[in-house]
C-alpha cells in the first residue's frame, strides 16, 4: 500500500500537472467509491497537499458548474494499489481531464478512494480527521511522542493507528523499528527507546522520501510514479520483505511474522522482546 513517502512522491509529480489547470471532467462508474467528483468540474486546482497518505488538491471556487461560492477539496486516497499515470491502461477507474491534458487514476484491486468536500469537512474518513502529526514537519515533536510511547499498547499497531504520527504504513513502521532496535510487539517505551524511535520516523521516512518511494516487485498494481517508474527506497529496506535474509547489521536472520494480521519483519538479536515496563516506570 502506498504509504507517506509513495503518496508524496505523486504529489511532487504530479502538482506541475495540475496546479492552475481547471479541471473539465471527472469520468468513472463507481460513483460510492468516488463521491461527489462532479463537483470539481469548472474549478481551478490552487494546490496539491498532502496529509498521511491522503492527496488533497485545493479547489477555486471560481467558475465552479455547481455555482457553490465555497472553495472546496479533492481528496484522494490511493488504496493498496492506485497512482495516476499518463496514459490509460487496463485498471484505469478514473480519468481527469483538465483544459491542458489528461491523468488516469489506475487502481488494479479498486481500495482507492476519492471524495470532493468542503475543507476540513471529512465525514466518512476517520484516519484522516484524527490523524496525528506530519513526522518531517515541526508539529512532530519529541517530548510529545515518547510521552505517547510510554504509554502506548503494542509499538506497531501503534504507529499503524496514525494516532501518534500520520502516514506510517507497514513498511515503514518495519523499517523504523529496526532502526531503533524495537521489538514490532513491544509494550510501554522507555523514554530512551521513545527517543530512538522518533528519530528513526524522520529519518526513515526523509530517506524514502529522497528515493521517490518503494516499489515491490513488478506486478500488476504495484506502485509507480506517474511516468511508470519505479521509486528507490526498496534498495535499502533492512528488514522489509528480508525475512530469512541476514540481518545487516548483525548477520542474524530475519524473522517474518504476523501481527495485528499485518506481515511484519524484525531482528531477533537487535530487536529483543523484553518484558513490559512497569507503569510509572523508566
Amino acid at each position: 500500500m502506498p504509504e507517506l513517502p509513495e503518496v508524496e512522491t505523486t504529489r511532487r509529480k504530479i502538482e506541475p500537472l495540475l496546479r492552475g489547470r481547471t479541471i473539465l471532467s471527472v469520468t468513472h462508474e463507481a460513483p460510492h467509491r468516488y463521491r461527489d467528483t462532479h463537483l470539481a468540474v469548472g474549478r481551478r486546482v490552487q494546490g496539491l497537499s498532502r496529509r498521511g497518505k491522503y492527496l488533497m488538491l485545493q479547489l477555486a471556487a471560481a467558475d465552479a458548474a455547481d455555482g457553490d461560492p465555497h472553495d472546496l477539496e479533492f481528496i484522494v486516497h490511493l488504496g493498496m494499489t492506485g497512482g495516476f499515470r499518463l496514459e490509460p491502461g487496463k485498471h484505469t477507474r478514473v480519468t481527469v481531464e483538465t483544459d491542458t491534458g489528461v491523468l488516469h487514476f489506475d487502481d488494479a484491486r479498486r481500495f482507492g478512494k476519492m471524495a470532493v468536500v468542503r475543507p476540513g469537512e471529512y465525514a466518512g474518513m476517520p484516519t484522516l480527521a484524527a490523524m496525528g502529526p506530519e513526522p518531517l514537519s515541526d508539529d512532530f515533536k519529541e517530548k510529545e511522542f515518547v510521552a505517547l510511547a510510554r504509554v502506548a499498547g503494542t509499538v506497531k499497531p501503534w504507529l499503524l493507528s496514525q494516532k501518534p504520527v500520520s502516514g506510517v504504513g507497514n513498511i515503514y513502521a518495519d523499517e523504523a523499528l529496526w532502526e531503533a532496535r524495537i521489538h514490532p510487539a513491544q509494550t510501554r517505551l522507555t523514554a530512551a527507546e521513545g527517543q530512538r524511535l522518533f528519530h528513526a520516523i524522520r529519518d526513515v521516512m526523509g530517506r524514502a522520501v529522497d528515493a521517490g518511494g518503494s516499489s515491490l516487485g513488478s506486478g500488476v498494481g504495484n506502485y509507480r510514479q506517474h511516468d511508470g517508474e519505479p521509486g528507490a527506497y526498496q534498495h535499502d529496506h533492512h528488514v522489509y520483505g528480508r525475512g530469512g535474509q541476514p540481518c545487516p547489521r548483525c548477520g542474524t536472520d530475519i524473522v517474518k511474522t504476523v501481527l495485528a494480521q499485518r506481515g511484519t519483519h524484525f531482528c531477533p538479536k537487535c530487536q529483543v522482546l523484553r518484558e513490559p515496563r512497569a507503569r510509572g516506570g523508566a
